[in-house]
């Protein structure tokens, strides 16, 4: 590679991020359908796996839960050790009421050696399993969660409303 395409890949790449940067501050305004356009924007100069699991996390808020998972697999494809697609897909599929499915993508997320906040996919698998009637192995999960982030108030209070009986 020539110096100067590969000075124009760096200047794709820097531009790709602060274009994803804006649709993540976009997002978390609230401002969904400006997020997704400058996540296409981000995707077509560089595409990236933060690109298409943002993208994919935006147009959740739409309703549009199969994209969202399209996004992820697409993210998946990029980089395979970003844990957040796995994760989301796991979030999506049970908010299509698809536990069992649900459960393999939160077990890939944990493994993930690229993923931050890694108690997300526990804390997950902890509400598909209090959703399926297994109390015992949500609880394992939500103390899972709780060794990564011991202050996880999501954790402790699913933990606080369980009806745990010692015999």
């Amino acid at each position: 590679m020539d110096r100067e395409s590969n000075s124009r890949g760096i200047e794709n790449r820097e531009r790709a991020r602060d274009l994803w940067e804006l649709g993540v501050q976009q997002l978390t305004s609230g401002h969904i359908r400006a997020a997704v356009d400058s996540f296409n924007r981000s995707l077509a100069v560089h595409p990236t796996a933060e690109g298409f699991t943002y993208r994919g996390w935006a147009i959740s808020f739409l309703g549009r839960l199969e994209e969202a998972i399209d996004d992820c697999k697409r993210a998946i494809r990029v980089d395979p050790e970003f844990g957040n697609p796995y994760n989301d897909i796991g979030v999506y599929l049970m908010q299509m009421g698809a536990l069992d499915q649900a459960i393999p993508w939160l077990e890939k997320a944990k493994s993930a050696r690229r993923y931050d906040p890694k108690h997300f996919p526990f804390l997950n698998l902890g509400h598909v399993f209090m959703a399926k009637g297994d109390q015992m192995r949500a609880l394992e999960q939500y103390v899972k969660a709780l060794d990564i982030d011991p202050e996880n108030e999501v954790a402790l209070k699913a933990i606080a409303g369980m009806d745990l009986h010692v015999n």
